[in-house]
């Protein structure tokens, strides 16, 4: 029997896994609502009938939430294999998720308030994790894997 020397996922690396996994599930949940007017007919008439700029954002923002999701699963899963690559790559997720905030913040149609929160909780985890990623001994022992 092999014993695994590496350490196991635990402690406060549960906390950037938890968030990884509800970004993911906030993004397949996207991902549901905004697809669904693709195949509803109601929805399907009113998304095709404003000007051709409101659609190229429309599609935009789909195609981006479809790259972040393939991205965050791609993490998730070298998370979960505890590879070394994870934290530079953790890191960049992370300030892209304050980019695409950002850009929300900026150019969204949405509630202030909404998009606000957002980009203020997407700050927060970066100013949190980030540190965390690139000082962490606990980091650094666990993600060794090639």
């Amino acid at each position: 029997m092999a014993v695994d020397s590496k350490p196991r996922l635990g402690g406060w690396l549960l906390v950037p896994l938890a968030w990884l996994t509800f970004s993911l599930l906030s993004m397949i949940l996207v991902l549901i609502v905004y697809g669904g007017s693709l195949f509803g007919t109601a929805l399907r008439g009113a998304s095709f009938s404003p000007p051709s700029s409101a659609l190229l954002q429309w599609g935009a923002f789909l195609l981006t939430t479809i790259l972040m999701l393939s991205y965050s699963a791609w993490i998730a899963w070298i998370f979960c294999k505890r590879s070394k690559r994870l934290p530079r790559h953790y890191i960049i997720w992370l300030l892209l998720n304050v980019i695409l905030a950002f850009k929300a913040f900026l150019f969204s149609p949405v509630e202030d308030s909404v998009v606000v929160n957002s980009l203020l909780i997407a700050l927060l985890a970066a100013s949190l994790f980030v540190p965390y990623f690139k000082r962490s001994q606990r980091v650094k022992n666990t993600f060794i894997a090639p």
